[in-house]
């Protein structure tokens, strides 16, 4: 049994560059400058908590003053100053936490330190932590010994947050971010530990562990030393998701089966086991919005690398996404975003986590319900479905009937090239109903009988005859005219006004239509305001007149005041001189007044 015990987090502390975890983008630089005699005179560390800058401030510190460093540039861990360094007995490296000397003073009484060279060594290192810290007078009695320190003064400031440090600071430092570290990396060192101090560890164990660290090295170790307490050097998936608090999968799998099911019953009875056994409603809808995130992943391939789950869950939550609808996925995740805003505002806590859960069993059928809206809304207007949602291909003309079941059909003769696509049909009239969706496409009834059945060369000769008199139908009557567009309008606005969306019906009452031929429609809009819902429904209004009318119009738009309008509001505001001037008119006796008074009309 050891003497003194020490926590993981300061046992496994790195010692050299390459032991550092996850920041290899840092230590290969600092390691390269050392290489190349490239040290600058200030470097500034910033980045999340426990990711390394003090760790990193440190090697860099033993490695410059090294005195027979590896061809690696690291440092020998055996010369004097190492040694020195190891034992905290080294006079060239100091360490300031400027968290608790942040006061003008103490930078006086560094900068008074500088200005003596090291006994032993090429440099002496300052390393600042919590730099930020500092107060305004201590960054500006820092500012001159920090842009121009003797040669052998090396600062190293450490901070996590750098929005609040001086910009003339950061202007003399060489800067470093330090990301945070990995969940994949965490798992990797947490593993190594494990085995160097002989726990038996599950992985799905240790992946809790490192996601729950959110990136913090530090805070990974600490938990680790605390889970394999509570275990006894056995730490499983279960007892790591009871001592963290976290409820595991299959709660949240469970749950979304209730839900999908619409089974509010059972979804409740589920939230109060949760709540039997200590855990928040926070944290478990917090746990609910990560278990939607997951399973919205899981539809697209290419983002199952964002899957930050356990190797041994990720199947299952392939195959409960493949049962999970998408737009129940979204919708779901905006219900459980707006009831985490909302849970510290509630007073009962409980109820507002179950009526989160209810809406949530009944998203299906709101779901449903609105895609049921979108077209009966469409049908109203008579706009395309294309507009809403891309409708299929139109399926080539075919010739002849569609056989009964088991009967083969048989041409004899050669059929001639005549399926070509024909535009639709326009009326001269107004419609009342929307036309048929292939006007050109005749109707043939299968005659009565079995057998196989022949399509003579006379029927086929009259059906080309038939479609190029269609054709030229569509022809003739495929010009505008303002009878036509009016009637068309009325029906557009009428139509606007049943879909109760009276903002835009009150904006379409002030506009009117013009036609200019052959196929042009003008929007006449009389301010910029109207103009602007005029512009929002041009490609709706493009898809409805060409519904309608079967000429491929084109919708423009134009701001045209009424000049009538404007002009009899000119004439009707008079300003107070013109008023008296009018009352003057009628009165001659008023003019006599004012100037017998000296009296001034105010304007």
């Amino acid at each position: 049994m050891s003497e003194n015990y020490i926590v993981s987090a300061r046992k496994y502390r790195p010692q050299t560059f390459d032991t550092v975890v996850g920041q290899e983008h840092i230590t290969t630089t600092l390691k390269n400058a050392i290489k190349h005699q490239h040290l600058a005179h200030a470097y500034l560390f910033c980045g999340p908590r426990g990711v390394g800058k003090t760790t990193c401030a440190r090697i860099l510190a033993k490695t410059i003053n090294c005195e027979n460093p590896t061809p690696d540039m690291e440092a020998c861990g055996e010369c004097s100053t190492c040694l020195s360094f190891k034992n905290n007995t080294s006079f060239n490296v100091f360490e300031l936490d400027a968290a608790s000397n942040n006061s003008v003073d103490d930078i006086r009484n560094l900068t008074d330190q500088v200005r003596f060279a090291p006994q032993s060594g090429k440099y002496k290192i300052y390393i600042i932590d919590e730099v930020h810290m500092l107060s305004a007078a201590a960054f500006n009695a820092f500012l001159k010994t920090l842009e121009e320190p003797p040669p052998y003064a090396i600062f190293i400031l450490a901070t996590t947050e750098k929005h609040k440090i001086l910009p003339t600071i950061l202007s003399r430092c060489q800067i470093f971010d330090f990301k945070r570290i990995t969940t994949h990396d965490i798992v990797n060192h947490l593993h190594s530990i494990a085995t160097k101090e002989g726990v038996i560890a599950q992985e799905a164990a240790l992946h809790v562990i490192a996601q729950k660290s959110e990136g913090c090295m530090r805070d990974a170790l600490s938990m680790l030393d605390r889970i394999v307490s509570f275990t006894n050097g056995m730490l499983t998936y279960q007892a790591t998701m009871e001592h963290l608090n976290l409820l595991d999968a299959d709660f949240y799998f469970k749950l979304t089966d209730h839900l999908l099911s619409q089974n509010v019953s059972d979804a409740l009875l589920q939230l109060d086991s949760a709540l039997e056994r200590g855990f928040e409603g926070d944290v478990i809808i917090e746990g609910l919005a990560e278990h939607m995130r997951n399973l919205l992943l899981c539809k697209d391939p290419r983002m199952a690398r964002l899957l930050d789950v356990p190797n041994d869950h990720k199947p299952v939550y392939n195959e409960k996404a493949n049962q999970t609808p998408p737009s129940f996925i979204i919708s779901a995740l905006n219900v459980i975003n707006d009831s985490e805003l909302n849970y510290k505002n509630a007073t009962n806590k409980r109820l507002h986590v179950e009526m989160c859960l209810i809406r949530l069993c009944y998203l299906l059928q709101a779901t449903s319900a609105s895609a049921d809206d979108v077209k009966k809304n469409s049908d109203t207007l008579g706009i395309p479905a294309a507009v809403h949602q891309a409708a299929p291909a139109p399926a080539p003309i075919a010739v002849g009937y569609e056989p009964p079941s088991g009967i083969q059909e048989r041409v004899t003769e050669p059929e001639p090239a005549i399926a070509k696509a024909a535009p639709p049909v326009a009326a001269p009239e107004v419609p009342t109903t929307p036309a048929p969706a292939n006007p050109t496409r005749p109707s043939y009834k299968a005659p009565a009988g079995n057998g196989s059945k022949r399509i003579s060369k006379g029927l086929i000769d009259g059906l080309d005859d038939e479609i190029k008199a269609l054709e030229a139908t569509v022809h003739e009557k495929r010009e505008l005219n303002q009878p036509m567009v009016s009637q068309l309008w009325e029906q557009f606005r009428q139509g606007i006004k049943d879909m109760n969306r009276s903002a835009l019906y009150a904006q379409l009452l002030f506009m009117n239509v013009e036609v200019a031929p052959p196929d042009e429609i003008r929007i006449i809009c009389p301010t910029d305001f109207t103009h602007t819902y005029a512009r929002e429904q041009r490609n709706v209004l493009i898809d409805y007149f060409r519904e309608k009318t079967g000429v491929g119009v084109r919708i423009t738009t134009e701001v045209r005041e009424d000049k009538s309008v404007v002009q009899e509001q000119q004439v009707t505001v008079l300003s107070k001189q013109e008023v008296f001037d009018a009352m003057a008119q009628r009165n001659p006796q008023l003019a006599r007044l004012r100037d017998g008074l000296n009296l001034q009309v105010e304007f």
